[in-house]
């Protein structure tokens, strides 16, 4: 999922997939901002089949935190 989470990011973002950590924060250090951040949790919903709850959304500030979510709702 990462992986996969990586190759979506570069598509907003002009970064190497291979500088992104799970620790990485979507606006401070990836440089999104808040309307890149909703097209690509768009992007994972139509990719995993999965609805994404927007107020549990501005909780997630990092990739990791992206994964976990993603993971959860995947059960």
């Amino acid at each position: 999922m990462l992986d996969k989470i990586k190759e979506l990011i570069v598509n907003y973002v002009a970064i190497d997939p291979a500088d992104i950590t799970e620790e990485s924060r979507f606006i401070e250090d990836l440089g999104f901002n808040s309307y890149d951040f909703m097209s690509l949790l768009g992007e994972l919903e139509n990719e995993y089949d999965i609805t994404i709850d927007e107020t549990e959304a501005i909780e997630i500030h990092t990739v990791g935190e992206a994964v976990k979510y993603l993971s959860e709702l995947q059960k």
